[in-house]
């Protein structure tokens, strides 16, 4: 496997009576997802609990290429991906995901 060139990190908030189960989902069927994809270099499910009565999640993802990415998420590469099960958990959806170069 090559060295991964791009971290992809999607951000959103869960109320944390909702957390335990979504991370669960997360691990389960998204992290899964990520790491079947060819030029994926690594997948993670990051959480922490928010004074606001929310959960943070961040799916910090490590990508070869951007070819790679766009294997994953389609051409238009910076919209976030989502799941059939994230309406039901996420209190607002981001349009966009954040790219950074590995150096």
């Amino acid at each position: 496997m090559s060295e991964a060139r791009i971290a992809r990190i999607w951000t959103g908030h869960v109320p944390n009576g909702k957390a335990a189960k979504y991370k669960s989902l997360m691990l389960e069927v998204a992290l899964p997802h990520y790491n079947s994809v060819e030029g994926n270099a690594g997948a993670w499910c990051l959480s922490r609990d928010l004074p606001n009565g929310l959960t943070e999640f961040r799916m910090l993802t490590l990508w070869n290429s951007i070819e790679a990415i766009k294997a994953f998420a389609g051409e238009d590469y910076q919209t976030a991906l989502y799941y059939d099960f994230d309406d039901e958990f996420l209190v607002e959806k981001a349009e966009l995901v954040e790219h950074f170069d590995i150096d």
